[in-house]
């Protein structure tokens, strides 16, 4: 009767688990820039430079669709010239709304149930109030700034699911939040577990292009230069420890030879399989 009952729990349990069976890439904007130094301090001094910014689609077998960062505000797609930063030099564009690419993948904004953020800045909560009905979800750190700026950068009457630290979201190890503090006081990164192309950190905002990784370079503007090498170092641990890839958001060649949608999706149609089951008993 023991491994009857045994069974019965370890199937309840696989049933309970969920993983990540797609993942879409949109592109959420695009930026020029007149001086990379200003995010490289002292290297490559006015020299221009092109950022991408993406934002990312995942579709939990269990928990439905999850929206990582939101890109730049949808309006700039009807402004062909651009929003341009003054302190930064750097001009923002839209080529299309981020609500358009969704309905291209047959997805509305009600249907995404978490919307979890990077970090702030407008170019990654450019359009966080479209998602009303969505749970969002970043570390507490980063929600209190976000409340203390003399404009809020988004309305404060979202539901939320605030962080303190690393955390497994869905307790099946598919998607991981990795707090990653430094160019803001909460900045956190993701780690994503797709069955078939493997582990993938999604970076926010935690180093900006590749060379600014390879040399563990921090922007002058970061919140705390300290945090933000540590960070480094602690992306650089995960992505060795799981053999993973990391995806530098606004890294524009190593985004442009990504798989965008609506033309392509991470792990179409991946082979559905049992979950890894979590119990205190082998089964």
């Amino acid at each position: 009767m023991w491994r009857v009952l045994l069974m019965l729990s370890c199937l309840a349990t696989a049933a309970q688990a969920g993983e990540v069976d797609r993942l879409y890439v949109i592109d959420c904007g695009s930026a020029h820039a007149e001086d990379q130094s200003l995010w490289s301090p002292g290297v490559n001094v006015g020299v221009p430079i092109d950022f991408s910014d993406s934002c990312y689609l995942i579709h939990h077998t269990s928990e439905g669709y999850l929206l990582w960062d939101t890109g730049i505000t949808d309006r700039l797609a009807a402004l062909p010239e651009g929003q341009t930063v003054a302190p930064l030099r750097q001009t923002w564009r839209r080529s299309r709304t981020l609500v358009a690419a969704l309905d291209q993948l047959g997805v509305k904004p009600a249907d995404v149930h978490y919307v979890a953020i990077s970090h702030i800045h407008p170019d990654h909560v450019g359009n966080l109030d479209l998602f009303v009905d969505a749970t969002v979800i970043m570390q507490k750190a980063e929600w209190d700034y976000a409340m203390a700026q003399p404009q809020k950068p988004f309305g404060a009457d979202h539901k939320t699911q605030l962080i303190e630290g690393d955390k497994d979201l869905f307790g099946d190890g598919s998607l991981t939040i990795l707090s990653t503090p430094g160019h803001t006081p909460g900045h956190e990164s993701l780690l994503v577990h797709l069955p078939k192309t493997g582990d993938v950190v999604l970076s926010g905002d935690a180093v900006h292009f590749q060379s600014n990784w390879d040399n563990r370079r921090v922007p002058g503007f970061n919140f705390n230069k300290e945090e933000t090498t540590a960070s480094m170092e602690k992306i650089a641990r995960i992505v060795a420890d799981h053999h993973a890839q990391l995806w530098i958001n606004h890294d524009r060649p190593s985004s442009d030879a990504r798989r965008h949608a609506p033309n392509s999706t991470i792990e179409p149609f991946a082979r559905q399989r049992l979950p890894r089951i979590q119990a205190t008993m082998p089964c």
